[in-house]
């Protein structure tokens, strides 16, 4: 008699695809060539590039990558169908999620690759480039409103979260009005150097917005020439701050106040625009962050051969700074000076040199960032005919009441203290972020605390979840396998 177990088949396996820890290269802009001019640094895959790098990814039942994204973007459906050669298919679902899609494809700091599990025996799959390869050659579409809600928001400030904002609602219907004090539209993205991102790439991402309720009004500083009250008596039923960062932070040392001292945001804002900063031959950037990075290579390509250093309190190791920047900075042959921390500057008529002082590490406060301590009889002056400030930003809250108990996170931005970001004002919301992408998440779910407010003001059950905004019939939902997401505030 034969044993009965034996009669059992075996469970089926699966076999996990093979992993190619080899990326395609992303065609970069040879050094020499690139230093010159604003001329874009990174390139994008060909068709054939494109696919074969989507078909290194190993489609992970889990999908780690979109848990990293702090929007949700299924990117690794994007990457299934290049991998298929798709790239309608794969345009279609970037865009669905994304509105910044063309800008978030030459700008983000793609936390879906730092996720990535071939990263852990090779290089991961250069998920930022394949989304721009879905848009360049995949075909594009426009935004299709829902049934139109007859209720006004007002969205204070068009970068990442403004705009993440306004489409958020614009797609389920609502009339959104975006005021920006400056006078384009983007926000701290209109301070990204041409060669990482352009104007046209901003302009792609808006024009998908055309059928949608959304009107852009530039030039006019809501609080100072708009207060809340004036909003709310022009109708609008809810309203969204997302102030930003736009006031760059100073040194407070002597010397700040002498012409050849920049701030960095004003810097890069008119370098963007085309105006003529005139610059020295010796040129420091005080700073480690990703405005600092974009000041000493913009710094460079107007120093026609002139020397440009960066001067950080910290190591390389604690530069808050895309990593990848560093590393073209690096190429394009930018001095780093690390743990040197700003005394004064000096000059009578303008500026001449950095004196700064060595710095060491001493204990670790309550957040465990160790203490920086000055090393005695360590100071030094640099010669320098140039100092361009980066050291961090601020929000500018004037005409902004303090009943609205916002709350400023550690990196300056202004939020509301309650859940969804409502501050303590009703029907006002404010929310932002340290990145492009992370200032969107937060907008994301700022919309739906504002999607649900409106709702019960006119008696109504609010979306469960976003909808189509192409038009389809199945709402946004989560990518398979999706568990709890990966962030880092």
């Amino acid at each position: 008699m034969s044993d009965p177990e034996s009669a059992i088949p075996p469970k089926a396996t699966r076999t996990p695809p093979r992993l190619n820890p080899v990326r395609v290269p992303v065609p970069e802009a040879p050094v020499r060539e690139r230093i010159v001019d604003f001329r874009e640094v990174l390139h994008g895959y060909s068709k054939e590039e494109a696919v074969l790098e989507a078909q290194r990814c190993i489609q992970c039942r889990r999908p780690w990558c979109v848990e990293a994204c702090p929007i949700s973007q299924d990117c690794r459906e994007y990457i299934r169908l290049i991998a298929a050669r798709d790239f309608d298919g794969a345009a279609r679902v970037t865009i669905r999620e994304n509105p910044l899609a063309n800008c978030l494809s030459r700008v983000c700091y793609h936390y879906c690759e730092e996720a990535c599990v071939v990263k852990k025996k090779g290089v991961p799959i250069a998920i930022r480039q394949l989304k721009r390869a879905a848009l360049e050659f995949g075909r594009d579409v426009a935004y299709v409103p829902s049934r139109p809600k007859h209720q006004r928001v007002a969205v204070v400030g068009a970068g990442p979260a403004g705009i993440m904002m306004a489409w958020e609602l614009g797609v389920r219907g609502y009339s959104v009005t975006v005021i920006e004090e400056q006078p384009q539209v983007g926000g701290l993205m209109e301070t990204i150097p041409a060669y990482r991102m352009t104007d046209r790439d901003l302009e792609a991402d808006r024009a998908r917005f055309r059928d949608l309720d959304v009107t852009f009004v530039e030039g006019v500083k809501a609080g100072r020439q708009l207060s809340l009250e004036q909003l709310k008596a022009e109708g609008y039923q809810a309203v969204f701050l997302g102030i930003g960062t736009s006031l760059h932070r100073t040194l407070q040392i002597p010397g700040e106040g002498l012409p050849g001292v920049l701030p960095a945001l004003g810097f890069l804002r008119r370098v963007r625009r085309g105006e003529a900063v005139p610059l020295g031959r010796r040129i420091l950037v005080v700073g480690g962050g990703d405005v600092a990075m974009d000041s000493v290579r913009t710094a460079l390509r107007l120093s026609s051969g002139g020397s440009v250093t960066l001067v950080y309190r910290r190591g390389r190791e604690e530069m808050p700074a895309d990593p990848d920047e560093i590393r073209e900075a690096e190429a394009e042959g930018i001095t780093f000076l690390f743990h040197r921390a700003p005394v004064r500057i000096e000059g009578s008529e303008r500026v001449t040199g950095l004196t700064v002082h060595s710095v060491e590490f001493g204990p670790a406060d309550p957040a465990g960032r160790r203490e920086l301590l000055p090393v005695a009889g360590s100071e030094t002056t640099l010669p320098c005919d140039t100092v361009i400030v980066a050291v961090g930003q601020k929000a500018d809250l004037e005409g902004w009441d303090a009943g609205l108990g916002l709350h400023l996170t550690p990196q300056g931005w202004p939020e509301g203290p309650n859940p969804g970001f409502a501050t303590a004002v009703e029907g006002v919301f404010a929310a932002g972020g340290r990145s492009v992408v992370y200032a969107m998440g937060s907008a994301m779910e700022a919309a739906q605390a504002i999607d649900a407010y409106l709702a019960r003001r006119r008696g109504e059950a609010p979306y469960a979840s976003r909808p189509d905004p192409l038009g389809g019939s199945e709402p946004f939902h989560l990518a398979a396998g999706y568990t709890a997401p990966i962030r880092v505030r």
